[in-house]
């Protein structure tokens, strides 16, 4: 057995990964109340911040889907819940800091930095609960 004979798999795994990423990307910044993109080109760090923890807290089950999954179909299937997940704790930090909207517009980094520590958190419980 060649150690190539297992390209196919992994082609087929991370060009899925890489579609679910992307998918999450669109969907989360069209359901953020804020423009991310607009604003992390003008310089803005606390919606940069924001936006890597909830792309970290999006991989890190998006990762556990890959490795427990048993077919590309399982995977895409974790992966949606992960993508739930990770709007689902957007809208709990919405909760917990109404004024989201305007401290991430106005480049409150400590804002940036509860948001992007709660889309982490919430990751890493997401990954592990993937397991059972």
């Amino acid at each position: 057995m060649s150690i190539l004979s297992t390209l196919p798999g992994f082609l087929a795994y991370l060009f899925g990964a890489l579609a679910c990423l992307s998918l999450f990307i669109m969907v989360y910044i069209h359901l953020t109340p804020f423009s991310e993109i607009k604003l992390i080109r003008s310089g803005n760090h606390s919606a940069a911040t924001a936006l890597v923890g909830a792309l970290l807290g999006y991989a890190l089950p998006l990762s556990s889907a890959i490795v427990h999954s048993v077919t590309l179909r399982d995977m895409v299937i974790w992966a949606l819940v992960g993508l739930i997940t990770q709007y689902l704790a957007h809208l709990c930090t919405r909760l917990i800091i109404p004024t989201i909207k305007q401290d991430i517009d106005n480049n409150n980094q400590a804002i940036g930095t509860v948001s992007a520590g709660i889309s982490v958190v919430l990751g890493l419980i997401n990954a592990a609960c993937m397991v059972y």
